[in-house]
């Protein structure tokens, strides 16, 4: 009611789902855990409108509508009409990426009326807009399959991420920052370890047990007769007690 604007539906069902999302998690370096992932949609409260206060606190300092430049088309590479900071737009800020960057929600025609349709929106440290998708679930599920990585916005803009962003991209997500690849080549991130070769065993000569060696059998005939003459022997002194 203050914007006089319409949230889309899917977000609007969202935030009567749940006011606000955040979901971080970490990795493990020498046994010290290290934030690394962080997926967050802001809360109502905090969906605030970008363009209203100034850049500084200084008296007649310029607005972000200051900065707008109808010339301006860099990062916008397939000519969509990119939102703008003065009263011809509505912005409001999902995610602050952690000082990398703004995801907004853009209605990009609010004059005269205010359009219900609506679009998501990257915002650079430049100031520069990059869009990203035509609704909501759609940069939910965007989101969600890039696990939050630091920077993952910046794969959707025209340079990128950043070299330390795409090294946890490559042992996280190899194939989200590869797509180039991916299409070239489909077997360029199949796992080509040979388990025959890693756990071959060696072959080992088969021990072969040695039998004792058998006695001759006029031996074993000469000790079975000395048993047989002890056991007479013993049974006639019996007798004679």
């Amino acid at each position: 009611q203050k914007n006089s604007c319409i949230l889309p539906e899917d977000l609007k069902n969202f935030y009567l789902m749940t006011d606000g999302f955040q979901m971080t998690w970490s990795v493990k370096t020498d046994d010290t855990p290290m934030p690394l992932g962080s997926m967050v949609i802001n809360s109502v409260s905090k969906l605030c409108r970008l363009g209203d206060s100034s850049m500084y606190t200084l008296p007649n300092a310029p607005t972000l509508a200051d900065l707008e430049d109808d010339t301006d088309e860099e990062g916008n590479g397939d000519k969509l009409e990119k939102p703008h900071f003065d009263s011809r737009s509505l912005i409001f800020e999902l995610d602050s990426c952690n000082g990398n960057g703004k995801v907004c929600l853009v209605y990009k025609h609010a004059k005269p009326v205010v359009s219900p349709d609506t679009e998501i929106w990257f915002l650079d440290r430049a100031l520069y807009w990059h869009f990203l998708t035509k609704t909501f679930t759609a940069y939910y599920r965007l989101l969600i399959t890039h696990l939050g990585l630091p920077q993952w916005q910046y794969a959707f803009t025209r340079y990128g991420v950043s070299p330390q962003a795409k090294q946890w991209f490559n042992m996280y997500k190899p194939i989200t920052i590869n797509t180039a690849l991916l299409s070239e080549e489909a077997d360029s991130f199949v796992n080509k370890l040979d388990p025959n070769k890693v756990f071959k065993s060696k072959n080992k000569p088969p021990v072969i047990k040695k039998k004792p060696p058998s006695q001759p059998a006029g031996s074993q005939k000469s000790h079975t007769s000395m048993t047989s003459s002890k056991t007479s022997s013993l049974a006639g002194n019996s007798s004679r007690k």
